[in-house]
């Protein structure tokens, strides 16, 4: 069965018992600040389970994206090393919210595995919740176990533990027993030597788990009591790719038509064979896993970047590439060019990607060649490490006592800065250094790694208690699309805690006046007034699994009463012009560079914004003038606001308003219209156009790949912008003594500079053919070498013309030359090409090992390096330390 039908019969069985099929979210996550990634099935139902909203149906069945590469489900590190893990995978699920429990769950779960999948019977084992002894005290789910002794024998119903049958989305929120169904694909000779029931949740590549079935029937407060919950809910996830394996009749999830069609692109690409060899085996799992996860992060909006999720993505693409390197012996980008097999295999149940497909071949391929640089520049300072190391032997002989394998080692924190700094992993690190007979202090390594983590956690470390329910009135209705105040309720509070903000309260009202953060503009600001004068300031609003929570450092006094809230007028104003700003502009992109142009990304703050669009090029002087041109037309043009708050998702489409890719949808939308600019959107605009006043652009550039940026400004920016360049221009002119014509007393000005340029260049050739032939009768004899340190009053071009001129007039010469310019130092290292290849000598050696003296730094090539430094007192202890790299 292939893995399109084992998909559609999946979602067509439970379409047969009324389950709504959804499609899959975005994996990538906008709206819940306690993860970055779609990492399970039920993620993207957080709202429903914990009863903020209520679904279109209270039966669903879908097919979800999820990502496992962080925080507490990380596969990351054995994705590759065995047959079933994976980062990007395919979760089929079906959900019950409050409507069937056990009883419909595990009897459609048998009827589907083994009438409509055709699964025997004798290959499966179920698991049930044990019970606990803990301080939870919970009882043996002996309501799953009666049911499943209905379908199975009872020898095939195991018992687990809290680890294994007891789920838990986090340390708070809704969780319960789960009932795991097992499958063991192992052959007739190996099931006689060993039973199945004695290797389940063993980690054996052939007995595994296929499905869970969560019963959700417990609330886990902040204190780590558990509550009932006032209604049960099912959960299920099942593993695609497992599922396809047991499906398939094949040994590895990698051996499904899943991935063999990657897998036979990459043989064909590199020119290796998957079977022969496990490192190799190892590498093209790896590839053929990571380039499905990079792929639908980029096609939901996630680009590689150097920070949170965007730099959880660039992790994942710089370990395949690497494991290319390494392994398949492929130095230049290759992985990019899987993306046409996986959109052609995926896209049918996966549009994204089809119609992501040339952003996300540009985006990988370019990262591809940015890190093979890394690992270019990177295999040049280990090289360069492990010479100052043999320099030192080479010098020094090997310290009494010691054996020359412990001296031979690339420090911890060395290995740690190339990892930190430049993305260098620790198994290349290692790997390069036992090719020239080195270790690595990977325990140094571990320990600064472990240094690292402890910081970053004591910085993001928070505690959030649980909610304190004063009402159950309806939470949070906004009101700000027509008004910026209102008077509210609080129905909800909790205190939550962090090393870095101290003490903060998350209120919730029946109503607000406040826009959450979403949709790239950020969350109102505001105060909060009671009857007595009193007055919390409203620091922020978000949105969280469908709520409106308002962060506040204090607690109102008065908990129970009736309370105004007011929104900032000129933080709503600012943020709205630069909202409607970005709608503008993004028609006037596609106006003037082509209808190619999508957006990828906006950030909407009072004093600026910032608009991410996929172009192949850079946009011109002309066109930008164009597109601001374009804009202001139609600020000039005073458009009016057009809303629909509550349209149905598929008419809005019809009707030709723009949807953004990675954006999530529910079923009926609002759309915004200025005269012909009309999208999707949630956000707050102005009434009209007028209001923006101006728009400039003020920068724009590449952010990857197909991906080009525009930073803009409007309204009270744009006035601040032009009196700024006002005063500057008065300040010019004034220095030009007010001449009439400023632009002409520049040019006249860099004319004269040009001249006077080249008159100071023509001195110093004079001067240097001066000084070099003083410094010819300076040369000294050392074991052979022409030797020569000196400072010179020459700036760094003149000090190389000099040094090359020596160099092609005498052989063996070693040259280190210092010059002090504007307060900061400067060394200089000619080594003459016979003494590096003769003596191991290396000029970029000498200038990192000296500049240590003047505070600073550099390197280059063996025969010609520069370093620069802060401190010109330490030059002549740099020249006295030089002669020593030849005595």
């Amino acid at each position: 069965m292939k893995s399109q039908e084992i998909r559609s019969k999946f979602l067509s069985f439970f379409e047969q018992k009324k389950h709504s099929i959804v499609p899959s979210a975005p994996m990538v996550l906008k709206d819940d600040p306690t993860l970055m990634f779609v990492n399970s099935g039920m993620a993207p139902f957080k709202e429903y389970f914990l009863g903020n909203a209520k679904p279109i149906n209270n039966r669903i069945a879908d097919s979800q994206k999820c990502l496992r590469v962080s925080g507490k489900h990380n596969d990351l590190e054995e994705v590759g090393y065995d047959t079933y893990h994976h980062t990007l995978f395919e979760m089929l699920g079906n959900w019950s919210f409050g409507d069937y429990f056990k009883k419909e769950a595990i009897a459609w779960a048998w009827e589907l595995l083994t009438e409509v999948y055709r699964i025997d019977k004798n290959m499966l084992y179920v698991t049930v919740f044990e019970g606990s002894n803990d301080v939870d005290k919970l009882p043996m789910d002996t309501e799953a176990y009666d049911f499943w002794k209905q379908h199975i024998a009872e020898d095939r119903i195991l018992k687990g533990d809290k680890k294994d049958n007891f789920w838990e989305m986090g340390d708070q929120g809704p969780c319960g027993p789960c009932s795991e169904i097992h499958v063991d694909i192992r052959s007739a000779e190996e099931k006689a030597k060993v039973d199945g029931r004695d290797l389940i949740n063993q980690d054996h590549p052939q007995v595994v788990e296929i499905w869970n079935l969560v019963f959700m029937q417990y609330n886990r407060k902040a204190n780590g009591s558990l509550e009932s919950l006032p209604d049960k809910h099912i959960d299920t996830g099942m593993g695609f790719e497992r599922l396809c394996m047991v499906l398939q009749g094949v040994q590895s999830n990698y051996d499904t038509d899943v991935f063999t069609p990657i897998i036979r692109e990459i043989e064909t690409i590199t020119g290796k064979t998957y079977g022969n060899d496990e490192p190799t085996d190892i590498a093209i799992r790896v590839i053929s896993d990571h380039v499905r996860a990079v792929a639908f992060s980029i096609a939901d909006g996630q680009l590689p970047s150097n920070t949170g999720a965007g730099y959880v993505i660039r992790r994942i693409l710089r370990r395949a590439v690497r494991y290319g390197f390494t392994f398949l012996d492929k130095k230049e980008p290759f992985i990019y060019r899987l993306v046409d097999v996986l959109s052609h295999k995926m896209g049918a149940a996966f549009p994204e990607l089809i119609a992501q497909k040339q952003l996300i071949e540009n985006v990988i391929k370019e990262e591809e060649q940015s890190f093979l640089r890394t690992i270019s520049s990177g295999i040049i300072d280990i090289e360069a490490i492990m010479k100052v190391i043999n320099q030192a032997i080479y010098l020094h002989g090997i310290p009494k006592g010691r054996k020359e394998e412990e001296v031979r080692v690339i420090s911890g924190k060395s290995a740690f800065d190339l990892y930190d700094t430049s993305g260098f992993p620790l198994d290349l690190t290692q790997l390069i250094a036992k090719e020239n007979n080195f270790t690595v202090d990977v325990e140094g390594f571990n320990l600064e790694m472990q240094k690292q983590k402890d910081r970053s956690r004591a910085a993001s470390e928070t505690s959030t208690d649980d909610w304190t329910i004063l009402n159950d009135e309806a939470e949070a209705e906004f009101v700000g699309y027509d008004t910026l105040e209102a008077n509210v309720k609080l129905t909800r509070y909790r205190k939550v805690s962090s090393k870095k903000d101290g003490d903060r309260y998350q209120l919730v009202f029946n109503v607000t006046p406040f826009y959450p953060e979403g949709g790239g503009q950020v969350g109102d600001k505001g105060v909060l007034e009671d009857a007595h004068g009193n007055v919390v300031y409203i620091l922020d609003t978000k949105k969280e699994n469908n709520v409106i929570i308002h962060f506040a450092k204090n607690l109102p006094k008065h908990l129970n009463e009736t309370f105004k809230a007011v929104v900032s007028s000129e933080h709503r104003d600012l943020t709205s012009s630069n909202h409607t700003a970005t709608h503008l502009l993004h028609q006037a992109l596609r106006v003037v560079l082509g209808n190619h142009v999508e957006q990828k990304g906006s950030l909407v703050k009072p004093k600026s914004l910032r608009f991410d669009f996929s172009h192949f090029s850079k946009v011109t002087t002309e066109q930008l003038q164009e597109i601001e041109d374009f804009v202001n037309a139609r600020i000039e043009g005073k458009l009016p606001l057009e809303e629909n708050r509550k349209v149905p998702m598929q008419q809005a489409l019809k009707e030709g308003a723009t949807a953004l890719f990675g954006e999530k949808y529910g079923d009926t939308v609002r759309t915004v219209r200025f005269g012909q600019s009309f999208e999707l959107c949630g956000g707050i605009h102005v009434k009209n156009t007028a209001d923006i006043w101006h728009f400039k652009i003020v920068s724009e550039g590449a952010v990857a790949s197909g991906i080009r940026r525009i930073e803009a400004i409007t309204n009270k920016a744009v006035k601040e912008f032009y009196q700024s360049n006002n005063q500057s221009f008065f300040k010019i002119k004034s220095l030009l003594n007010n001449a009439k014509e400023p632009v002409k007393a520049l040019q006249n000005l860099q004319e004269e500079n040009t001249k006077l340029k080249k008159q100071i260049e023509a001195l110093l050739k004079d001067k240097a053919k001066n000084i070099k032939g003083e410094l010819k009768s300076e040369l000294q004899d050392v074991n052979g070498i022409r030797f020569l340190a000196k400072k010179l009053d020459l700036d760094a071009s003149g000090i190389k013309d000099i040094a090359f001129d020596l160099g092609s007039q005498f052989n063996n010469l070693f040259l280190l030359f210092a010059t002090e310019q504007n307060g900061k130092a400067l060394l200089s290292c000619y080594i003459s090409k016979e003494l590096v290849a003769s003596k191991g000598l290396n000029a970029g050696q000498v200038v990192r090992e000296l500049g240590q003296f003047i505070q600073g730094g550099g390197g280059g090539q063996p025969f010609f390096a520069t370093a620069g430094g802060k401190k010109p007192d330490g030059i002549d202890e740099a020249l006295a330390e030089a002669k020593k790299f030849i005595e």
